[in-house]
């Protein structure tokens, strides 16, 4: 394939979706690690049901409206997610700002890639039985985190992504989605059921779907904002791009509420694997992200054929993480593509370049060098507060802004009836914007409840 310019633009046939391709390809971006490493954990500490009921409400009243408006911003911008915005009218100061949909991403994959690798690396020794051989789980994370071993895992994952976005949006994303979600369902599916089945799972099942409600509060019903922004991809420039690939003819109403209903069932169904699980074997639910690679190793060592289900569940999470991965590198690809007018081939081995650079530190900051700090924080997590708590809800305030406020022809792209535009305007104009600033105040940490 040739690296001259102009190649692969974002006009070619193969930079569009089909119908059921642009679906999957966004639950694949939507149902990553999150849904299964965090939302557990968090459910776990703010109420079971009661916490779900009230993540519910917020992919109704926030994410559902800020999905359909960044789809919409992509369908009429055709273009990056940098140039959106101004593509559709808006003023250049608007296209200046958008440039954070490209970095958030960028910075998000930096990271996140190296979470990707462990889960395959977990995947494998699970598999050989090797994770269990040694009862130590806390110990034998340390080391791993801490030594040179993520740094391959990195480029593996990393180079498994790669090949996804140069084959294109059509033979490329979309189909590796066509793969990857059917999969996906399949293991779900096949670990749900062995959960459900462990002695003393009635106890979990319980827990998940009985309310607590007096563990809400108005920091919980924050951090469920926040996750349901975050399980969507919103706020970083991918429901953008991918809108950007979406038939003129796509129900864009049809399609935010397909993609909003499977990662609802998604985090269903990891409810109903984790909670099950971590009774069973007197796990706490709540004990934060060491649940993943700390605690349910110990519960699969325990259980009947534990290295095959702790295999299909770690490949499950490795799936995950490579479809949030493969959105999120497409972004900075796209709009590389679009401003420097490069071949995709080039703008995928540039970009993933100069990611695995910045995700180098962020690895060696784990254990290798430890003295690689910021604030405080090890450079890996300086790096997830940053894109996660910072740049995330700044990005979420600034569409609902634009899309409510300033976009003219908002209606007419949206394609919604009459009752329901005004109720979507409704929540972008009144309800997002003061929702997400309260979130950005909470995760900076300006203000605590």
């Amino acid at each position: 394939m040739s690296l001259s310019k102009g190649q692969n633009s974002l006009n070619d046939k193969n930079e569009r979706f089909s119908s059921a391709g642009f679906i999957l390809a966004a639950i694949g971006s939507a149902a990553g690690l999150g849904n299964i490493w965090k939302f557990p954990y968090i459910t776990g500490q703010y109420g079971g049901a009661a916490f779900f009921m009230l993540f519910i409400v917020c992919l109704l009243l926030v994410g559902l409206p800020v999905l359909l408006a960044e789809l919409a911003l992509g369908r009429a911008g055709r273009g990056s997610a940098a140039s959106a915005m101004v593509k559709v009218g808006g003023h250049p100061v608007w296209g200046k700002l958008s440039i954070m949909y490209v970095i958030i991403p960028f910075v998000i994959l930096s990271f996140y890639s190296i979470v990707g690798g462990w889960t395959l690396h977990y995947a494998i020794q699970a598999f050989t039985g090797k994770l269990f051989s040694n009862n130590d789980f806390a110990g034998q994370f340390a080391a791993f985190s801490s030594g040179y071993a993520p740094l391959a895992w990195l480029l593996i994952v990393f180079a498994i992504c790669a090949v996804v976005v140069i084959l294109g949006v059509s033979n490329g994303i979309e189909k590796f989605n066509k793969i990857l979600i059917p999969a996906k369902v399949i293991l779900l599916l096949v670990l749900m059921v062995n959960a459900l089945l462990l002695p003393g799972s009635g106890a979990g099942v319980a827990f998940f779907l009985n309310p607590d409600f007096s563990k809400l509060t108005i920091e919980s019903a924050l951090v469920a904002l926040g996750h349901a922004f975050f399980s969507l991809s919103l706020g970083m420039g991918i429901m953008v791009t991918y809108g950007a690939y979406v038939d003129r003819r796509q129900s864009l109403g049809t399609a935010a509420l397909a993609i909003g209903g499977g990662d609802l069932i998604y985090a269903f169904i990891a409810g109903m694997i984790i909670f099950p699980t971590t009774f069973s074997f007197g796990i706490n639910p709540a004990q934060g992200p060491s649940l993943v690679f700390i605690a349910l190793p110990a519960a699969f060592s325990a259980m009947p054929f534990g290295s095959f289900f702790g295999g299909l569940f770690f490949v499950l999470l490795a799936v995950a993480a490579i479809g949030s991965m493969v959105s999120l590198l497409e972004v900075p690809v796209a709009y590389v593509m679009e401003r420097f007018r490069w071949s995709r081939i080039r703008s995928v081995i540039i970009v993933s370049v100069l990611c695995l650079l910045m995700g180098v530190p962020s690895a060696l900051s784990m254990g290798l060098v430890p003295e690689l700090k910021v604030g405080g924080k090890s450079f890996f997590d300086f790096v997830d507060f940053t894109a996660s708590n910072i740049f995330l809800p700044l990005g979420g305030l600034m569409v609902v802004i634009f899309a409510g406020y300033y976009w003219k022809n908002a209606a007419e792209q949206a394609n919604l009836k009459p009752v329901w535009f005004r109720i979507w305007l409704f929540a972008l104009r009144y309800i997002a914007p003061i929702l997400m600033l309260l979130v950005f105040l909470h995760t900076s940490g300006i203000i605590k409840f």
